[in-house]
């Protein structure tokens, strides 16, 4: 993989958690990234929830019953799993595991559950950033806004705001999403960043031996 700005230089791949209570913003953050960096893809996970209209099977979920998932678990097929309002969620381990060895860049939109799950499995390869609304207001508002949930869904994932906030101090990083270009770019820097730390830059010290000899 290549960094902007420097030599091709082989490097692993990370793991880039985008979590944050329903409303946020993540989902807006996670296209913005997915749509200015090529070199990131987004993971797909496995659900036992109903798709949405206009989701579409293997492109934004992995779409099972509830027996598939649980076989899944069984044989230690996902990396990551929980329940989220009644609905099974889940990281399948293989397409992970081959990415981050090819040095490619996965990005995850997933609660604090399956980050705990990554994070003991995956320490290394993990960078976590958790998105917070500017108030309480702002976050209803936008939940209304959406028009995808019924006036008692909403209530409820107002309910379960606080609990999934009080999770921040697990991650790396935090962003208070008040303005959606504004942290954009707070996330494209967190990214930078991290592909620059020299321990996922496995290509490096072979890099660095061939730069020695040139200059002798």
């Amino acid at each position: 993989m290549t960094t902007s700005g420097n030599p091709k230089i082989e490097r692993r791949g990370l793991l880039l958690v985008l979590s944050s209570p329903s409303g946020a913003g993540k989902t807006s953050l996670s296209r913005s990234l997915l749509d200015a960096d090529p070199e990131i893809t987004l993971s797909v996970s496995a659900t036992t929830r109903k798709p949405r209209p206009g989701e579409v099977d293997g492109r934004d979920y992995w779409f099972v019953d509830e027996a598939k998932f649980k076989a899944m678990i069984a044989a230690e097929e996902l990396l990551e799993w929980a329940t989220v309002f009644g609905n099974y969620y889940g990281t399948p381990r293989a397409p992970i595991e081959r990415a981050i060895a090819e040095g490619r860049d996965v990005l995850f939109d997933i609660d604090w559950q399956g980050t705990q799950q990554l994070a003991e499995r995956m320490a290394g390869d993990l960078v976590r950033v958790f998105v917070l609304p500017p108030s309480a207001e702002m976050l209803e508002t936008r939940l209304r806004t959406r028009a995808q949930d019924p006036d008692q869904v909403v209530a409820r994932r107002m309910a379960e705001a606080s609990s999934e906030i009080s999770h921040w101090a697990e991650y790396d990083y935090v962003i208070i999403n008040q303005d959606l270009e504004a942290s954009s770019a707070a996330l494209h820097a967190i990214l930078a960043a991290e592909r620059l730390r020299r321990d996922r830059m496995t290509g490096l010290s072979a890099f660095v031996r061939g730069l020695q000899a040139s200059l002798k």
